[in-house]
């Protein structure tokens, strides 16, 4: 175990649980869908106590810093896995080019919820694809059984604006575009919407391609179109 894993998880199992409130734990649990009990830690707080332990230490390797994720991730508060999301968020450029695929598809794929997903998204992959090409993998991502894996390579070039790969986007949606689940779809959704503000044209075309398209992400998709 490393010395930075070692302070960061002393500190924030000491400090984090007295940042809390019960009321305002048992209100997110419910919100989350039961996912975790959460310590009722507010996000601006949570964010304040990680920026000021990370300050006190020494930047991190990849390694280290995958090493302190996965053990937050064992963690049994939910706020555990937003700080180690706060982590990789500060330090996504220490990462190295294995990480996608040696941590954060497990950190994806287990305790998974749209919040720690999602948050995945904005902290590694998107930031990692843009550095890293890596199509390969989010091909295999979106090939598997898990919905999140399958969500996060669909939105993983979300706010790319003109550096957006189209055909990308639109080969990773294609083959979920009947798909029921609401997580899905709502991905396809996000993910046009956001091509829209600079292509609406592109995203007209692929909604009348795919007729068969659930209606949650055409609800998404045509927000922004003309």
């Amino acid at each position: 175990m490393s010395a930075f894993k070692n302070q960061v998880i002393k500190q924030l199992t000491q400090e984090l649980p007295a940042l809390g409130n019960h009321k305002r734990a048992l209100g997110a649990q419910a919100y989350m869908k039961d996912i975790a009990p959460f310590l009722g830690v507010m996000t601006p707080v949570r964010r304040a106590l990680v920026k000021s332990i990370l300050s006190k230490l020494p930047v991190p390797t990849s390694d280290e810093i995958a090493e302190t994720v996965r053990a937050l991730w064992k963690l049994e508060e939910r706020e555990y896995q937003y700080a180690g999301n706060d982590l990789l968020a500060k330090y996504n450029l220490q990462l190295d080019k294995k990480f996608l695929a040696d941590h954060c598809e497990y950190l994806i794929s287990h305790k998974s919820w749209w919040d720690t997903v999602d948050g995945l998204g904005s902290a590694v992959v998107s930031p990692l694809t843009m550095k890293y090409p890596a199509k390969s993998l989010m091909r295999k991502w979106n090939k598997s059984s898990d919905i999140w894996l399958v969500r996060a390579s669909i939105q993983h070039q979300r706010g790319r604006k003109y550096e957006t790969d189209i055909d990308l986007l639109f080969e990773l949606c294609a083959p979920h575009v009947a798909d029921k689940g609401f997580f899905i779809a709502k991905a396809i959704g996000w993910a046009l919407r956001d091509l829209s503000r600079i292509d609406n044209r592109e995203v007209i075309r692929f909604l009348s391609e795919h007729p068969d398209l659930n209606s949650v992400a055409v609800r998404e998709a045509k927000k922004l179109t003309k």
